[in-house]
């Protein structure tokens, strides 16, 4: 399932701050750093499995109530540092409910091992000439 923009906004809490570092007279008056909360728990978009998924794998990142914030202070625009955070926040939930492939055991095919034990051959009789002779 991929979240998008549309979905999302209207369960996201926006929080304006000042940015911090250089920036002269125009940083002391605008607020142009962009924080997202955007609590899981209460969430409509996912199901209580998604929901499961997204806690197990982002739980550093989530709150005890279960809200994860994302800040952005990239540019001096505050419409662009909310975009790029939204961005953030959507990225991070995608990638979050990617299910990763279970890995087939396979054994090595015969040609494989040949060609392991002809190595492992050749550094041997490398390493026993290497030693001192009378």
């Amino acid at each position: 399932m991929k979240i998008n923009i549309d979905q999302i906004l209207t369960e996201i809490v926006f929080k304006t701050s000042r940015s911090s570092g250089k920036g002269g007279q125009h940083v002391n008056k605008t607020e142009t750093r962009v924080s997202i909360v955007f609590n899981i728990n209460e969430s409509s978009i996912f199901s209580e499995n998604q929901k499961e998924i997204i806690l197990m794998k982002l739980g550093s990142r989530i709150d005890s109530n279960g809200n994860i914030q994302i800040d952005a202070e990239d540019t001096r625009s505050q419409l662009k540092n909310k975009e790029i955070a939204c961005k953030r926040l959507i990225q991070l939930l995608n990638e979050s409910l990617i299910i990763p492939k279970t890995r087939k055991v396979t054994k090595p095919n015969k040609a494989a091992i040949l060609k392991r034990l002809k190595s492992k051959k050749i550094n041997a009789e490398k390493k026993k000439n290497r030693g001192f002779k009378l």
